[in-house]
């Protein structure tokens, strides 16, 4: 069955993506971006570090411009597209907010494709784990401010990590709620590593953003 991949370059999405590889066709990443084209509308990470990565994995990227008022109709539109190319069915990285689920199978459900959630229900403990033992490697590029600080940027998803976050009041373990984003720069569905060498902190509205400037792909 062939599948796109609901990608936003962060832990959960790239995990999904992995646990279906061996039962899916994965044809393409479906990432929508903002209406400039400068950054995806999940994490906002700036959407040619995304084609960087996607070129890392090998796995062709679909970037689609939209603005949060026509999200949905802009979304519909790219499936439509895939759907004659023969895809079959979407992955989704979400775990347990049921908005998210109700909006990803009705929308799915519309367009007559399968909506496969591969880590729906699963704890919190273990999706992050599987992560991390898999041998992904990923970065917080953004946070929410008044739940984590600056100092969080740039931090690796390890064990470390999860020790120190687990504890804090209000925070998801997994950021779902949006606490805080990841990219993934490394792992075993990627034929090239992304090496980060230079990147700054920036603070808009509500949140902070570690922008990635320079980077290597080895």
């Amino acid at each position: 069955m062939k599948a796109f991949i609901s990608w936003s370059g962060g832990k959960e999405s790239t995990l999904s993506c992995y646990k279906t590889m061996d039962k899916l066709e994965v044809t393409c990443l479906l990432n929508m971006i903002s209406e400039d084209g400068k950054r995806s509308r999940s994490h906002g990470l700036d959407s040619m570090l995304l084609k960087t990565q996607a070129k890392a994995i090998e796995i062709p990227i679909i970037q689609r411009k939209t603005t949060w008022q026509n999200y949905e109709q802009e979304f519909k539109k790219a499936v439509s597209e895939l759907k004659k190319q023969g895809v079959e069915a979407g992955v989704f990285g979400d775990i347990d907010l049921e908005e998210h689920r109700e909006w990803v199978e009705r929308v799915c459900r519309e367009l007559g494709i399968k909506a496969i959630l591969p880590l729906w229900g699963k704890p919190r403990t273990e999706v992050v784990s599987e992560f991390i033992d898999s041998g992904f490697e990923a970065v917080v590029v953004a946070t929410k401010a008044e739940l984590l600080g600056a100092e969080w940027l740039g931090r690796r998803i390890d064990q470390r990590f999860v020790s120190d976050i687990r504890h804090l009041a209000g925070v998801d373990l997994c950021g779902e709620s949006g606490e805080y984003h990841t990219f993934v720069t490394d792992g075993p569905i990627f034929k090239r590593k992304i090496k980060i060498t230079a990147a700054e902190k920036e603070k808009i509205d509500e949140h902070w953003f570690w922008n990635i400037l320079k980077f290597i792909v080895e």
